[in-house]
């Protein structure tokens, strides 16, 4: 993909309408079927319905359950014997732990994937078991959709999809991180202020005005900072938010789910900001809300690019239906799709019309990278808004616990993305425990400073969603306050690791990039902005292996060079680089130690 993610980067002429069919990111998804559709004379049909396909209701068959993962297929669950309903409530406790928290059950389904289903009465008695089961394991059930299937049966037979979710301990919800992408006055921060503060907007900005955090903000109405919002659901599935809770520490105490938005600013001028919130934040998913009167504008296209470039699975909001006819809706759509459907893109759209359509993307969504949600909505009117809820409800996370479990098992590495001075606080740093945990009174070393050193520290507290916390678990983001250590001493970028960890500090490193756009050549000497993770700096391209120049869409080994300090990288990482209209994508590939830099020198 990478090589043709440059499309969406470079100048007009790379985004007319593609003709092509879906690659072969689609041929794996079943969620859409057939582009095709034609109508009783044989002729190409040009329905909604054919350019955005949806799911078929009823599929005559699912795909065979797996022994890993947190889906669960039952055929009857009526009146289990005593051994029975205990290694039923164990298989349920190890659901649970593989989907981090969640569950999903199928009932009437054969291991096989066959859709048998049950009769009103087994319907009942199987769901009774069920919730005495969740009951046992601390859990709650919710009923996410029924449907009846053709057997050979005269009574009619129904198969239902629930929802097990644990009730949480400890601050141990599950937590999601939405980057919220889309070019300036799309609706980003009105859609996030009638989300989390439970009241429609009034056509007016009033919703978003909670959000912001600059005077300048208010004043113009556009989001130049990076905010964090929150949206909960308990184990039922039902909303928490502002509407009902007065303090985010309420919220924490009744949520199961925990969604945090991350707010980008949409204007070009604050591009750096957008990308570092992207790169730094390590966002699960990216949600792109794209304005329906003005359709596909401005930075738009860069933002997909960037989502797509950094592999951040991506949905997307078409806002602001309630200003616009039917007609310009459906134009918007039109120029979504071609966009998605374009080599650089292979997405396959999935308009999500209704609450079955809202279960089946959440779904879909995580296991196919191919496939694209689309939601309409209004944030005056409120339309559509339930579906997404439902939606955010239901997105299962994209790691699994068996990779939880091994992060948590590393030493300590906790990225610094924000600092702060807190009264009676001291010195605060925001940011994202990438592995191990965290605990208060931990002690842990922080750098690399300007001349590749670290300082000790002590953990004082730690704060998540505003509220207090014991422990910090890997993939978590929270703040941490140090007391009376010096501000002055820390800077974004910089990283605080166990005292036990041998951390790689570098001036030199090399990385395989892709050039995405460029208006000349790239050549050594040339100086970009390099963003990787947390890291912003700039950077010299010292060489280039085996070229003397690079043009857009080619590849090459480069290696860069720090300007200002050295940084803390890991080989592997994702890079991305720009300067003006120059952007390019990569991997870091290798890295040379301060210590055989300075012996080198």
């Amino acid at each position: 993909m990478d090589t043709r993610v440059s499309e969406l980067f470079g100048t007009g002429s790379a985004f007319k309408s593609s003709a092509q069919a879906v690659g072969s990111g689609a041929s794996n998804s079943t969620v859409v079927t057939s582009k095709k559709a034609f109508t009783k004379n044989g002729k190409k049909s040009k329905s909604r319905s054919a350019r955005f396909p949806k799911p078929s209701n009823n599929p005559p068959y699912l795909p065979p359950e797996v022994e890993e993962g947190n889906i669960e297929y039952k055929l009857k669950l009526v009146n289990p014997t005593q051994y029975r309903f205990e290694h039923l409530a164990t298989q349920m406790k190890w659901r649970l732990q593989e989907g981090r928290g969640e569950a999903v059950y199928q009932i009437g389904v054969e291991d096989n994937g066959l859709l048998v289903g049950l009769t009103e009465a087994e319907m009942r008695a199987s769901l009774r078991t069920l919730h005495r089961m969740a009951e046992k394991v601390g859990a709650d059930i919710t009923v996410l959709r029924e449907r009846e299937v053709d057997y050979d049966s005269e009574e009619p037979r129904k198969i239902t999809e629930v929802l097990v979710r644990k009730v949480p301990d400890d601050q141990q919800f599950l937590d999601l991180r939405v980057a919220v992408l889309g070019n300036v006055d799309s609706g980003k921060s009105t859609l996030l202020g009638v989300l989390t503060q439970g009241e429609l907007d009034n056509g007016r900005g009033r919703a978003r005005l909670n959000l912001f955090r600059h005077l300048h903000e208010i004043q113009t109405g556009r989001t130049s900072s990076i905010s964090f919002e929150i949206l909960g659901f308990n184990s039922k599935g039902e909303v928490v938010n502002y509407s009902d809770s007065r303090t985010a520490e309420e919220i924490c105490e009744s949520a199961s789910k925990m969604i945090t938005f991350i707010d980008l600013a949409g204007h070009h001028k604050y591009l750096k900001t957008t990308i570092f919130g992207l790169t730094s934040y390590c966002p699960d998913f990216a949600m792109l809300v794209v304005s329906a009167n003005t359709g596909i504008v401005g930075t738009t296209r860069e933002h997909l690019g960037l989502a797509m470039a950094l592999k951040v699975p991506i949905f997307i909001m078409v806002s602001k239906v309630d200003l616009c006819t039917k007609a310009t809706v459906e134009r918007t759509m039109r120029q979504l799709e071609r966009i998605l459907k374009q080599p650089g893109c292979n997405k396959v759209p999935l308009v999500v019309a209704s609450t079955d359509d809202a279960v089946t993307a959440a779904q879909q969504f995580t296991q196919s990278p191919s496939v694209t949600p689309i939601f309409t909505f209004s944030s005056v009117s409120g339309e559509n808004l339930e579906l997404l809820k439902v939606f955010l409800n239901i997105l299962p996370p994209l790691s699994n616990s068996k990779e939880q479990e091994e992060l948590m098992q590393q030493l300590t590495e906790f990225q610094v993305d924000e600092i702060y001075t807190v009264p009676d606080v001291g010195t605060v740093v925001g940011g994202t425990l990438y592995s191990g945990i965290c605990r208060e009174g931990d002690p842990l070393v922080v750098g690399p400073t300007d001349d590749g050193l670290f300082r000790e520290l002590t953990v004082c507290s730690i704060q998540r969603n505003r509220s207090a916390c014991r422990v910090l678990r890997a993939g978590q983001a929270a703040t941490l306050a140090l007391g009376e250590f010096d501000r002055s001493l820390l800077r974004k970028g910089m990283v605080m690791v166990s005292p036990e960890m041998n951390p790689t500090i570098c001036w030199l490193f090399e990385a395989e990039i892709v050039l995405l756009f460029h208006a000349k050549t790239f050549h050594k000497g040339f100086q970009v902005t390099v963003h990787v993770g947390n890291v912003r700096q700039t950077a010299t391209v010292e060489a280039l292996q085996g070229k003397e120049e690079l043009r857009t869409g080619e590849k090459a080994v480069v290696r860069f060079k720090f300007i200002k300090h050295p940084e803390y990288l890991k080989v592997g990482a994702k890079l991305l680089f720009r300067h003006g209209v120059t952007k390019g994508i990569g991997q870091v590939t290798k890295l040379q130690p301060l210590s055989q830099y300075e012996h080198h020198t």
